[in-house]
């Protein structure tokens, strides 16, 4: 139905300019939106002049789960952040434990909010869960809900995580790379927002890029496309194996700066313990950065110089009209990140294209998931009226 999808991609619109756009007579908008009037999903306001969702009419949940935490987000109909929350995970335990820890924090979001959960409401008047969407490190099967291998969570390989969150809330389960899902977010509500073709890259533990072509996500033959961690830039290696990571991961990552820091500073460097995800954290790099210290400089001059000659690497391919930097690396030294990626950029490109930082920053993949969510909600209603 094009009437919900214009409105759901602005949440509101005057109905006359609306018309216009659909090619249609007001009245016959305003005859359309009778139904889905009569089923809560839309209302008219300022007189019947403008027609919006109706944020009452259900919440969405989207979640973004990373190498080292889970941040769940409920929002109403129209996109509104309501509550969130924001746990620490241990990839070591593997997918059982960690999708328990998904489910429980889905439960104690929407218990917090006062609001029902299973697709029925507890009380007159309790708004309903209608979907979920959750942005994960690996290349996903969208439409199986499979995450096919999160080389940063030991034992992700083939999990029906999809599956197993539709069985325990009975609505539609949206999933979808974490790269891919901020890039979604980005082109949402950051700084892409006027742009068709860009290109979104995510620095944390891991790295990863989602890519529009034309306005669209581009997944690729197999879901596989924008996953930079296996992509190399330096030809005599070709032969090595780097594992599981991969080459240009097990370098320009959190994981990476971690490694390179405990070389350049010491063992002794990274103070404290906590398994897997601690020893991934990069934070005391840029903590010694800040203070000065010219190795920590060092470390990372080098590893932002290798993330702008890969980013180069794409650009020659894809020719895009902007690149995004976001995940939670981009926060730790933003001002030398973005200049050394520039610089790379122009020696190597006579007229690359402008870099910036994620406008919506650590929370890009949950605008992400947010907007898929509601999108996957409004497809449901959609059939069900077809």
């Amino acid at each position: 139905m094009r009437l919900l999808q214009e409105i759901s991609a602005h949440g509101e619109l005057p109905v006359s300019p609306l018309a216009r756009t659909l090619g249609v007579k007001r009245s016959v908008v305003l005859s359309e939106a009778r139904v889905l009037i009569s089923k809560g999903l839309v209302s008219l306001r300022d007189g019947g002049k403008k027609i919006g969702l109706n944020p009452e009419y259900g919440y969405v949940v989207g979640i973004d789960l990373g190498g080292s935490h889970l941040h769940f987000a409920l929002a109403d109909f129209r996109g509104k952040i309501l509550s969130d929350s924001t746990e620490k995970v241990r990839p070591e335990d593997g997918p059982r434990k960690m999708i328990g820890q998904i489910k429980e924090g889905i439960r104690r979001l929407a218990v917090a909010a006062g609001f029902g959960l299973s697709g029925r409401k507890k009380k007159r008047g309790t708004p309903r869960l209608r979907a979920l969407a959750m942005g994960v490190p690996s290349p996903v099967d969208p439409k199986r809900g499979l995450v096919a291998f999160a080389n940063n969570l030991p034992g992700w390989k083939n999990i029906h995580l999809g599956l197993e969150l539709e069985k325990e809330f009975r609505v539609p389960v949206f999933l979808e790379n974490d790269a891919n899902m901020a890039a979604i977010g980005e082109h949402w509500r950051g700084v892409a927002r006027e742009a068709d073709n860009f290109i979104f890259i995510a620095l944390g533990t891991g790295i990863g890029s989602g890519i529009f072509v034309d306005g669209k996500l581009y997944r690729g033959r197999s879901g596989w496309a924008g996953e930079l961690f296996r992509m190399n830039v330096e030809w005599p290696r070709w032969e090595e194996d780097f594992g599981e990571v991969g080459y240009f991961e097990s370098h320009v990552s959190g994981m990476g700066i971690a490694a390179e820091g405990r070389k350049a500073l010491g063992p002794h460097s990274a103070q404290g313990s906590g398994g897997l995800a601690k020893e991934r954290d990069a934070l005391f790099v840029f903590e010694a950065f800040r203070q000065g210290s010219p190795d920590a400089q060092k470390v990372l001059e080098k590893i932002f110089t290798m993330l702008g000659v890969g980013v180069a690497d794409i650009v020659a391919v894809l020719d895009p009209e902007l690149i995004v930097l976001g995940g939670g690396v981009t926060k730790g030294a933003p001002e030398l990140l973005i200049a050394t990626v520039e610089m790379v950029l122009r020696r190597i490109h006579q007229d690359p294209p402008p870099v910036r930082l994620s406008a919506l920053e650590d929370k890009a993949q949950t605008y992400g998931a947010i907007y898929s969510a509601l999108t996957a909600a409004q497809e449901a209603v959609a059939r069900r009226l077809a």
